[in-house]
C-alpha cells in the first residue's frame, strides 16, 4: 500500500474522532482571529479610524466569546487526539502481532526482537500521529484563508509579499526528500539495534557475570548508543534545519511588509490598526509555512515507517496491517475461549511420511523422515547435537514450513500442522520454554478458565508440589521476566504443567529433563505413565527416558540412522552404543 492509503485507512477506522479533532483544532485556531481583529479596532479607535458601532464592551464581548470557544475546543481537541492516537496504534499493533502469530512459530520473525519492538513502538506511533498533524494544517489553512481575504481587502500588494515564502517551502522540501529518508532510516535502525542489545543483556546476565564480561558489554552498549545518538541527531538536526529555513523565510516577507506598510501609512491608505493586524497575521502565516514544510518532510518519513512495519507482515498483503477490527480500550477484555476435547480430537495414530526441511542458505536440516506414533506409545528421538532432533519436532508440528513430505492424523492428511497440532490434540514444551513476568498460576493457565481444568493435577504431574510449598505465595508467586526467579528445572516443570493442564492427546517434549535431577525426572515419567493412554513423543538422551521407550529413533546428520527398541539398538547400532555410553554428546 502507498503511504496515503495507510493513513486514509487509519482515518476511516475512527472517522468520528478524527472529525471531532479536526473541528476542535480548527475552531481553536480560527477563534484566534478575534484577538487580532479586536486589536486592530482598538488601535483604530485610538487613532480615530475606528469603524462605527464597535464600542469597548462590544470588543470585550468578542474576546470573551473567543476565549470560551477556545476552552471548549481545547478540551475536545485533546480528548479526541489521545483516543484517536491510541486506538489506531492498538489496531496496527494487533494486526501485525496477529500476522506474526500466524507464521510458523520457529520462524515468526526475520527481525531481531529489539528491532521488532522499535517498529511496533516508534514507527506505529508516528503513523498514528500524522493524521492529527494534518488537522493542524487544516486549521491553520482555514485561518490563513480568512486572513488572506481580510488582508487582500485592506491592501492586495502587501498581501502578495506575505505569501511569497510559501513557494520556498515547496521547492525546499522537494530538494531535501532524499536526505530526509536517509537520515530517518538510519535513526530507526540504530534505535532497533540498541533495543535488541538491551534484550540480549537481560537474557544473558548470568553468562555475562560468569565470564566477567561486564566491561565489554558496557563498552558495546556505549558504542551502539553513540551510533544511535549520532543518527538521531542528524535526523533531528536536518528536520529542525528545514523548519528554521521555513520559519525564517517569512522574515523576508515581514521586512517587505514593513517597508510597504510604512509608505502606505504615509499616504493615508493604511491605518495603525491595519498594520497591527498584518503583524499579528504574519506569525500565523509563518506557522502555516513551517507546518507545510514539516508535514512534507514527515510524509517522506512516513514512507519509511510504512515499509518497516510492512516488513513485519512477511509477505502478507499490506492491507492486513490496517484491516479494521475491534480494539478493547474500555471495559473487560474478551475471555480466552475454552475448547473442550471432542471425540474427533482422539488420537489413534500420527504418521509423518518423507518429512523434509532445510534451513535457508544451509545444508542443515532433516531429509525424508518417516515417523509413526500409536496411541499410548512412548517414542524417544535421540542423537548427538546437530543431528536434527529439534528440527524434526518443529517440522512435524508446523513450527517451520517443511520443504516436503506430509503428516496424517488417524490416516487423514493434515493440511496445516501449525493450526491443527494444537491443544487439545497436541501440546508441546520446547527445549528452552518461555515464561512471562506474571504469577506461576497465570503462566500455567495461559488464559484458560481455572474452573474448567485441574491445575493441581497438572502441578502434581510436573512434580512441583514441594516447590510450591517453598514459595511464599504458592501458585500466585510472580516468576519474573522469562522466569528469572525460578531455577532452570522449575522453569521446565512449569512449562510441563502448562502442557499437562490442557489434557492433550499427544504430548511432545523437547529435552524436557535436561535441567532435572534424576529423582525428579523419574518421578515425572512415572506419574505420566499412570495415564495409560498418554501418547508421548520425546527428544532425550537420558537413560531413564530411553529405558522406558516403546520405540527409539536414532538421528544422525538429519536422517534416521536406526530405530527400534533399546535392546536391539544397543546390539546393532554403533551410534546408539556411543550415545548410551556418553562417548558423543
Amino acid at each position: 500500500m502507498r503511504t496515503w492509503q495507510v493513513l486514509w485507512q487509519l482515518i476511516r477506522y475512527r472517522p468520528g474522532l478524527f472529525l471531532v479533532n479536526s473541528f476542535a483544532l480548527t475552531l481553536f485556531i480560527v477563534s484566534l482571529q478575534v484577538p487580532g481583529l479586536v486589536t486592530r479596532e482598538t488601535f483604530n479607535e485610538l487613532t480615530g479610524d475606528a469603524t462605527a458601532g464597535f464600542t469597548f464592551w462590544t470588543l470585550m464581548a468578542f474576546l470573551a466569546a473567543s476565549g470560551l470557544a477556545r476552552m471548549i475546543s481545547f478540551y475536545l481537541m485533546v480528548s479526541s487526539q489521545i483516543s484517536f492516537r491510541f486506538t489506531t496504534a492498538a489496531l496496527l499493533q494487533k494486526n501485525i502481532l496477529a500476522r506474526i502469530l500466524q507464521r510458523p512459530g520457529a520462524s515468526a520473525m526475520t527481525q531481531s526482537p529489539g528491532e521488532a519492538i522499535s517498529r511496533f513502538r516508534g514507527d506505529v506511533q508516528q503513523l498514528c500521529e500524522f493524521p492529527l498533524w494534518m488537522n493542524q494544517l487544516i486549521g491553520l489553512g482555514i485561518f490563513v484563508i480568512i486572513a488572506l481575504v481580510v488582508m487582500a481587502r485592506i491592501d492586495p500588494l502587501i498581501t502578495v509579499f506575505v505569501f511569497v515564502p510559501l513557494l520556498l517551502v515547496v521547492f525546499g522540501v522537494r530538494a531535501a526528500t532524499h536526505q530526509i529518508e536517509k537520515y530517518r532510516k538510519a535513526a530507526r535502525e540504530a534505535t532497533g539495534n540498541v533495543t535488541n542489545f538491551i534484550g540480549e543483556i537481560f537474557g544473558a546476565v548470568q553468562a555475562i557475570q560468569a565470564n566477567t564480561a561486564e566491561e565489554d558489554v558496557v563498552n558495546r552498549f556505549r558504542k551502539l548508543n553513540d551510533t544511535r545518538r549520532d543518527a538521531s541527531l542528524m535526523d533531528r538536526l536536518f528536520i529542525e534545519m528545514l523548519h528554521s529555513v521555513f520559519r525564517n523565510a517569512i522574515s523576508l516577507g515581514t521586512g517587505l511588509t514593513l517597508i510597504l506598510a510604512g509608505r502606505a501609512m504615509q499616504d493615508g491608505t493604511f491605518t495603525v490598526g491595519d498594520f497591527s493586524l498584518f503583524v499579528f497575521y504574519l506569525h500565523f502565516v509563518a506557522e502555516f509555512t513551517a507546518v507545510i514544510g514539516f508535514l512534507m518532510g514527515r510524509y517522506r518519513q512516513m514512507g519509511i515507517s510504512v515499509d518497516r512495519t510492512t516488513e513485519l507482515l512477511q509477505g502478507a498483503p499490506a492491507e492486513a496491517m490496517v484491516q479494521h477490527g475491534p480494539v478493547y480500550e474500555k471495559g473487560s477484555l474478551p475471555e480466552v475461549p475454552f475448547i473442550p476435547k471432542a471425540d474427533s480430537d482422539r488420537l489413534e495414530r500420527l504418521e509423518a511420511i518423507g518429512l523434509t526441511f532445510r534451513y535457508p542458505d544451509s545444508d542443515k536440516g532433516i531429509e525424508g523422515i518417516d515417523l509413526r506414533l500409536e496411541r499410548g506409545s512412548f517414542t524417544v528421538i535421540t542423537g548427538r547435537i546437530g543431528s536434527g532432533k529439534t528440527t524434526l519436532l518443529r517440522a512435524l508440528l508446523g513450527l517451520v514450513a517443511s520443504d516436503g513430505g506430509e503428516a496424517r492424523w488417524n490416516d487423514e492428511p493434515i493440511a496445516d500442522a501449525a493450526s491443527f497440532l494444537v491443544p487439545p490434540r497436541c501440546a508441546y514444551t520446547p527445549q528452552a520454554p518461555r515464561l512471562f513476568s506474571d504469577s506461576l498460576r497465570n503462566n500455567i493457565l495461559f488464559g484458560l478458565p481455572e474452573e474448567e481444568i485441574d491445575v493441581e493435577d497438572a502441578v502434581r504431574l510436573a512434580v512441583m508440589e514441594k516447590d510450591l510449598e517453598e514459595m511464599e505465595l504458592g501458585l500466585d508467586t510472580t516468576v519474573g521476566a522469562k522466569g528469572v526467579k525460578l531455577s532452570g528445572g522449575q522453569i521446565q516443570r512449569a512449562a510441563a504443567a502448562r502442557m499437562f493442564v490442557r489434557d492433550s492427546e499427544l504430548l511432545v517434549f523437547d529435552d524436557l529433563s535436561s535441567a532435572l535431577d534424576l529423582d525428579t525426572e523419574r518421578a515425572l515419567w512415572e506419574r505420566l505413565f499412570e495415564r495409560k493412554e498418554a501418547t508421548c513423543l520425546v527428544v532425550s538422551h537420558r537413560h531413564i527416558a530411553l529405558s522406558r521407550a516403546d520405540h527409539i529413533i536414532v538421528m544422525k546428520d538429519g536422517r534416521v540412522e536406526a530405530e527400534g527398541d533399546l535392546e536391539s539398538l544397543l546390539d546393532d547400532c554403533d551410534e546408539m552404543k556411543k550415545l548410551w555410553k556418553g562417548e558423543v554428546v
